[in-house]
């Protein structure tokens, strides 16, 4: 079980993204049109299904999620992430964003088909997190857990190994800089859910699939990325502000003014169990 003083605080979820809307929608990575497309064929979601989603943030997924025509419930616990989630959303007739975090909604009794997270669980208290999700869903409902894992391919260019000397410069001695794993390695993590927490028997065997997708950057754009992050939003701002001008600088003298974000999008799917 992961260490409750090391794990990610839910509350503070909306602190964290809540100062940054505009800038976390216009910066982070989205899904790739082939995860969604593979995850209404392993569900058979259509049109009549009812779809959860857990931290829906400024609604990247959401939209995907809502272009399949099915019924969509958005919880979100950040007041501005939510509100500008609903403004994105608004031409969706088949979405409702709802303020809350997953522990604390009210289902009114409601249940739904599929569930989805993407990029959220981790901000679930796993404690509550995999009951509940097995509680709000249909007997034949269907977990989905969506991310990015950040990785690396040897030889290519990589921004923290040219930035390493400045993030210990502003920031010595913090353990989560470093680099990112390299892709054929991620790629052999090919079992489970992903997470330290596992739901036990609650849901069935994970279906996985991978996405390799690829953000460019300029420096400037690349710091503004930076800043849509748990990591370095959390760092006091006369510390964070001076590191991410110096990381932009660098990737104008070194790399050219262009740099790289590589991910694996990863979708992990299992059916819960009777």
């Amino acid at each position: 079980m992961t260490d409750p003083k090391t794990r990610p605080n839910r509350h503070d979820l909306g602190r964290v993204f809540n100062e940054v809307p505009e800038l976390y929608d216009r910066v982070r990575p989205g899904y790739p049109d082939e995860l969604f497309a593979d995850l209404r064929a392993v569900t058979g979601m259509d049109q009549r299904s009812s779809v959860l989603e857990v931290g829906c943030g400024t609604g990247q997924a959401t939209r995907s999620l809502a272009a399949l025509g099915c019924s969509v419930t958005a919880i979100e616990p950040g007041a501005d992430m939510a509100a500008f989630a609903r403004q994105r959303l608004a031409s969706f007739r088949n979405v409702q964003v709802e303020e809350s975090t997953f522990e604390e909604w009210d289902d009114c009794g409601r249940r739904c088909d599929v569930l989805v997270a993407a990029s959220s669980w981790h901000w679930v208290d796993p404690s509550i997190g995999w009951q509940r999700a097995h509680d709000v869903l249909y007997p034949t409902g269907w977990m989905a857990l969506l991310g990015n894992v950040v990785v690396r391919r040897p030889g290519e260019p990589e921004v923290y190994a040219e930035t390493a000397d400045l993030h210990e410069r502003f920031c010595p001695g913090n353990p989560d800089w470093g680099h990112p794993p390299l892709e054929d390695d991620v790629r052999t993590t090919d079992e489970g859910w992903g997470l330290v927490d596992d739901p036990g028997e609650l849901f069935g065997p994970t279906i996985m699939r991978w996405y390799p997708t690829v953000q460019w950057f300029t420096g400037d754009g690349f710091a503004d990325h930076l800043r849509s992050l748990s990591l370095y939003r959390r760092l006091d701002r006369d510390v964070r502000e001076p590191l991410l001008d110096a990381v932009a600088e660098r990737i104008r003298t070194r790399m050219g003014d262009r740099a790289s974000r590589r991910y694996l999008t990863v979708l992990r799917v299992g059916r819960r169990a009777q």
